[in-house]
């Protein structure tokens, strides 16, 4: 939905300037973005909604007026630190802050705690040792002074469910040792996740933060005499407290802006202001945030589902198994996923019950805590006891289930009213209307494929382009995508001639179908081509294009080109030297990169991007790490090469 706002810049009699907005016309609020639902409705009726005519027509009639202080509210403002870490929230926190995922955290977690920085980083614990509370508190005072120390030891509320075999997450030992000393000793992830650990330690052992929350309202009347009432607010920091060691970081910006330090002009009662600009200004609602994987954990936590043990896993396995996939931070649901949920909903509703699941957990807590035995719990879970067990759920249910209408996902009609559905296939997702079909690119979200959007991936050709004709044969060129990629066909098919098939050839990686020209199409149709004949042994040498890249052929014997664009341009003494070197085995050959992408922070070797066998990567020479679904060649920045670096190392490492 849209909606506008009244903005203004006001001016003080000693000329000091600050921003305020229209609160209320004619004691009405003013809808603001807070005041739409989810569906982007207004959750109430008793606001004014501005749309641009309005607030165009507001604005000129506010321009120029006259313009008073009714009220400046001052009040004291208070912010307690947060607990010690605890597996959930030192996931969220890192990947916040950081920008890592809970896998890569885990892995440094892990690292810091097997060499003796941290203590053991599975825990749903905020409670600190005596001798931690005491490192704390000592540190605090040596470095901040006693003034930023609370007369008394910070405790912390238990979760419930909480299972408290450890204690928070914290620097080891009892005395902790500074950040700078252990980066000197780890690699750059885990230097710092420690920084940020030993942050919200001392930070939680430190006094509030203290100041004032300033708010001014403002009075004015539009030429049609309407009264208006801006609003103006600032907060000032009068003792950072905890805040000068650690600020906990934020999902939403906007939200953290209410804790921002703002100052406003000095201000009384009756003052005069100078309205010096007012604009209307327009705003789009926005849809609730796709999950990321720390808001993931942090709703997994409330629902009581996981455990710190397993929130990492469960959030690999919805990656690895292609239930959801990344664009940025935000988890994408896929149209499997859509699926699998739609079915267990239908057929086994009571096993993925929020509750049930938070039940299990709890039993399964008590499993391990010894106060209830194991094979009674499976068997009645399995077999049942007085309901149906999971078994019989199974056998009776199964019969039920009709997989296309499950994998399927009605769109809309088209203006012949054929229905359009997505469908999840076993090679990925498609559209579906009658006999048509079209692949889903993967970069489509399932909540942003519309019908206008379905409609136009139907109505594209099916992959064929006609290029022009051959002037030699006078047989027409196409380009095609086909399994193994794009590529050009000279003439048509004929489907009762298996034996004499049409010549084709494989695009180049730099060439894509909708670019393509005729001039390029035929000269790719030149491919195998004769080089010529070899110097010494008298044998013809080829240039060809195989599954692995390009290479010259000459007799048994083969050697890779440095690049594709070679296949045309290789002359025979080139070719004498290249099959001078040595054979390199398959894979060896040397690939420029498609893109730099800076150092890694771990190994502090370059970061670049190749081509590989099974589609790009990211590589430090040591460790490679292909892309997943949701990156390309274009949007792969050098932090989310560091991530999947760091995640493949951390793979390997537990295996």
């Amino acid at each position: 939905a849209s909606y506008f706002s009244i903005d203004a810049v006001f001016e003080t009699e000693e000329k000091e300037m600050f921003d305020a907005k229209l609160l209320t016309i004619e004691e009405k609020k003013i809808a603001t973005g807070k005041d739409f639902d989810s569906t982007g409705e207004l959750a109430s009726k008793k606001v004014v909604l501005l749309d641009e005519d309005a607030a165009r027509d507001l604005q000129q009639k506010l321009t120029g007026q006259a313009f008073s202080v009714t009220d400046v509210d001052r009040k004291p403002y208070t912010r307690k630190p947060k607990a010690p870490f605890r597996t959930s929230t030192l996931q969220q926190d890192a990947l916040r802050s950081l920008r890592f995922s809970s896998s890569r955290t885990m892995s440094a977690a892990q690292r810091l705690y097997e060499n003796g920085f941290i203590t053991y980083m599975r825990t749903d614990s905020t409670t600190l040792s005596e001798s931690a509370l005491t490192a704390a508190r000592n540190q605090v005072a040596g470095l901040y002074g006693k003034e930023y120390l609370p007369d008394a030891p910070r405790t912390y509320g238990t979760a419930k469910g909480a299972q408290e075999a450890h204690e928070a997450i914290r620097p080891a030992g009892d005395t902790f040792q500074m950040p700078t000393d252990v980066a000197k000793q780890v690699n750059s992830d885990e230097a710092k996740l420690y920084e940020l650990i030993w942050k919200r330690t001392i930070a939680s052992q430190m006094a509030n933060a203290r100041g004032e929350r300033l708010a001014v309202r403002i009075a004015g009347e539009s030429t049609d005499g309407r009264a208006t009432v801006f609003g103006a607010s600032g907060l000032t920091i009068t003792f950072p407290g905890f805040m000068r060691a650690y600020v906990e970081g934020s999902d939403n910006p906007e939200a953290d802006l209410d804790d921002k330090e703002k100052h406003l002009p000095a201000m009384a009662e009756e003052d005069d202001l100078t309205a010096v600009k007012i604009d209307a200004v327009g705003h789009d609602t926005k849809p609730p945030a796709r999950y990321n994987e720390a808001s993931l954990i942090e709703r997994l936590e409330e629902l009581g589902i996981g455990r710190p043990s397993t929130y990492a896993s469960i959030i690999s396995t919805i990656q690895d198994r292609g239930y959801v996939w990344k664009r940025g931070a935000a988890l994408i649901p896929s149209f499997t996923a859509f699926a699998t949920v739609g079915l267990l909903e239908e057929h086994f509703s009571d096993l993925v019950d929020y509750e049930f699941t938070a039940r299990m957990e709890a039993d399964l807590d008590d499993i391990a805590a010894g106060e209830t035995e194991s094979r009674p719990w499976l068997r009645k879970f399995y077999l049942g006891n007085g309901s149906p067990g999971l078994a019989r759920m199974v056998v009776e249910r199964l019969g039920e289930i009709d997989a296309r209408q499950v994998n399927s996902f009605p769109i809309g009609e088209d203006d012949n009213g054929q229905l359009v559905e997505a469908r999840a296939g076993r090679y990925g997702p498609f559209l579906s209307r009658g006999d048509d079909t079209a692949p889903i690119p993967d970069d489509i979200a399932p909540d942003e494929l519309t019908l206008e959007v379905a409609l136009e991936l139907l109505s594209r050709p099916s992959g064929d382009k006609i290029l022009g004709t051959d002037p030699e044969s006078g047989l027409t060129v196409i380009a095609k995508n086909g399994r193994f990629g794009p590529y050009v066909q000279l003439g048509d098919a004929d489907p009762a001639d298996k034996k004499n098939k049409p010549k084709t050839a494989s695009l180049f990686k730099t060439m894509e179908v909708d670019s393509l020209s005729l001039d390029q199409a035929l000269q790719l149709l030149t491919l195998p081509r004769v080089v010529g004949v070899h110097p010494e042994t008298g044998e013809e040498i080829h240039a060809l294009n195989g599954r692995y890249g390009p290479y010259l052929k000459m007799g048994s014997d083969s050697r890779s080109l440095e690049s594709e664009e070679e296949l045309f341009t290789v002359t025979i003494p080139k070719a004498v030297e290249v099959f001078a070197q040595p054979k390199r085995r398959r894979g060896q050959s040397a690939k420029g990169p498609l893109k730099e992408l800076g150092e890694d922070p771990d190994t502090k070797k370059p970061i670049v991007l190749k081509e590989g066998r099974f589609g790009p990567y990211v590589t430090d020479g040591e460790t490679n790490a292909s892309l997943r679904k949701g990156d390309t060649i274009e949007n792969v920045t050098p932090e989310r090469a560091q991530e999947l670096l760091a995640e493949r190392r951390a793979k390997l490492a537990n295996t």
